[in-house]
């Protein structure tokens, strides 16, 4: 498996000379193993990087502290910087009227963000393996996400989260962990089929290699880095299309926005305005997370209209409106 994980390593250029690297640990077999597997790939001179490991205590379960001790433990033994936080995560979900899986992973990405600032970090690696990605593939399935869904967990993300482990089987790591005698720690709830990802984990894998496929993972695996393929010429088409309607656009810290013809803009078809509104929201605000089918929608048909001065705010980061034969987008945070 180290060789595995060494061969996905180079393929997508993970990990490079010189980067320090933030390792998210929760002390479960994942984790653990990518944490063994890294340092071993240092120690046998195959990667050249410096590690610091982050660790962040939910208060759901008792047994949490035991999952910090272990983490800590581990890291003492290597000699290995560790940094923990303690975050009430049940408390967040609550006060923010968010589910607890979202408010329990924008508290970790939040605390990873804090130890790349402190360490002088340039990168996060995080633990997810290929039944995680095929997990989330059928997840966006359900939630009727669009061709991109299918693209599921990707192996590197804006160049600053890596997953060393993407390309490895859960039962791949289990074995190393045996073999290994890593002892990792086991979390509880990741059988309450409460949770729609445990229930499509326990259930409806399961079910889907008993009754249909046996490779279910590895079939749905292929269909991902097939669609994975043509977002990527896709995206390459779509920014050529924004060059060609792009008459302005600012960057300031109180002025951000960006201008495109609306006359070429309408002139496309309307799977390439969906693409190009997705990538103009994205390179204004870093992130297209709130923007959902229904806000495209509304903005084609606005432009559509090519009426004054109405607008739209799909989100509170940004104001999209038309005038003057001119679709603008203006950052408002």
């Amino acid at each position: 498996m180290k060789q595995k994980v060494l061969k996905t390593i180079k393929k997508y250029k993970l990990i490079e000379d010189n980067d320090k690297i933030v390792l998210a640990v929760s002390g479960g077999p994942d984790s653990i193993a990518m944490l063994n597997i890294l340092l071993e790939l240092k120690k046998e001179g195959n990667i050249k990087a410096e590690f610091v490991v982050a660790h962040v205590n939910h208060m759901i379960r008792d047994e949490a502290i035991i999952d910090e001790k272990f983490v800590k433990n581990f890291c003492e033994k290597f000699n290995i910087p560790f940094f923990v936080k303690k975050i009430d995560v049940t408390k967040n979900a609550k006060e923010n009227k968010i589910g607890l899986e979202e408010a329990g992973r924008n508290a970790r990405y939040n605390f990873f963000d804090e130890i790349i600032k402190k360490t002088n970090a340039n990168k996060i690696a995080i633990a997810h393996n290929l039944n995680d990605k095929i997990e989330t593939i059928l997840m966006n399935i359900l939630r009727g996400s669009g061709i991109s869904g299918l693209k599921g967990i990707e192996p590197v993300k804006n160049n600053k989260y890596i997953r060393p482990l993407i390309e490895c089987e859960r039962i791949e790591i289990e074995k190393y962990c045996e073999e290994e005698k890593l002892n990792p720690r086991i979390d509880k709830t990741n059988f309450d089929n409460t949770y729609t990802r445990n229930k499509i984990r326990n259930v409806v894998i399961p079910y889907i290699k008993e009754e249909f496929n046996p490779n279910i993972i590895n079939t749905i695996n292929r269909l991902s880095e097939l669609v994975s393929e043509e977002e990527k010429y896709f995206q390459k088409e779509v920014e050529k299309i924004f060059n060609s309607l792009l008459l302005e656009e600012m960057k300031k810290k109180d002025s951000s926005f960006i201008k495109l013809s609306l006359k070429k803009f309408n002139s496309q078809e309307k799977v390439i305005k969906s693409k190009i509104l997705l990538y103009t929201i994205g390179r204004l605000l870093g992130s297209t997370k709130g923007i959902e089918k229904i806000h495209i929608e509304d903005i084609i048909k606005l432009c559509d209209k090519n009426v004054g001065n109405k607008y739209l705010t799909p989100n509170k980061n940004i104001k999209i409106f038309v005038n003057k034969g001119q679709l603008f987008f203006i950052d408002q945070r």
